[in-house]
């Protein structure tokens, strides 16, 4: 608050220069403000952050056979998305930066801004969505089974659900409320880690273990006592897609273009074809 005193003249004079520092102090402010970038810049216009880096930062799951996979002998990185990443970092004319990641922290990975984009195998899912953009799909995979090569009953998909036969899922996965409603003999047994699956066959306790069709062909390739088994029709088919940080039109939108240029020059076809996953092509 302005207080004047008893001169009048004093008072207007006063007046006068309190009201064009005023001024002055708030051109000064208009100016500052002015070159000063957004809060949110970065985020709004993550193509520009990436030219200015010269670095596209590509969040990983290193153990997915096929997709994301850090080979234990040679240490090398390997898989589709290994492929797609090297290619969309050459697209956009940037240094490829690995961040290893998993899909118990890609939520975290998203929205805390660890890396510009995840390609490793991401299922669209509605409870994902909430926090992640999703570019369109690329693979397509159902729900596979895994058993023992020497297993005295099981040997088709059709033996599965029968009774007496223990199903071993992953908690938190798509495949649990999926075999919840489609086991209707079988015994469902859900597990807290993807490796217990693998156990509780190799044990005895449980006859098969549901995953996709990445993680089923490691299995069947890696390891001397596993079968991989499909069922005639695919079961609860996911797509697979790029996810990003949530709120980024233009970012989405150059991903996509991606997307749609491997899918018509064949690059996408060629590298799964290389990875051994033709059958889950995403071809639309």
């Amino acid at each position: 608050m302005i207080v004047f005193g008893s001169n009048p003249r004093h008072d207007a004079d006063r007046a006068v220069r309190l009201t064009g520092l005023f001024v002055i102090a708030l051109i000064a402010l208009t100016l500052v403000a002015s070159l000063s970038p957004p809060a949110r810049a970065a985020d709004d216009d993550r193509l520009a952050r990436i030219e200015a880096s010269g670095t596209l930062r590509v969040c990983i799951w290193p153990d997915y056979y096929f997709i994301t996979f850090r080979n234990p002998r040679t240490g090398d990185l390997e898989g589709i998305d290994i492929d797609m990443a090297r290619a969309f970092a050459d697209d956009l004319g940037a240094d490829l930066e690995v961040v290893d990641s998993s899909f118990a922290e890609l939520v975290a990975s998203m929205t805390e801004d660890r890396c510009d984009i995840a390609m490793h195998g991401v299922g669209v899912r509605a409870d994902r969505a909430e926090h992640m953009d999703f570019s369109e799909p690329y693979l397509v995979s159902g729900i596979y089974a895994v058993t023992s090569l020497e297993h005295p009953t099981v040997k088709t998909w059709d033996d599965i659900d029968q009774p007496g036969i223990i199903v071993v899922v992953q908690k938190g996965t798509y495949m649990e409320p999926v075999m919840r409603t489609y086991l209707k003999r079988a015994n469902l047994t859900v597990v807290d880690a993807f490796l217990a699956r693998e156990q509780e066959v190799m044990s005895g306790r449980a006859d098969v273990f549901m995953t996709d069709y990445p993680y089923g062909r490691r299995m069947a390739d890696l390891t001397d006592w596993a079968r991989l088994l499909a069922p005639e029709e695919p079961l609860a088919p996911t797509p697979y897609a790029y996810a990003v940080p949530k709120g980024e039109p233009a970012w989405l939108e150059r991903v996509n273009m991606f997307v749609r240029a491997v899918k018509a020059d064949g690059r996408l076809r060629a590298v799964a074809e290389r990875n051994g996953l033709l059958p889950i092509l995403a071809t639309e």
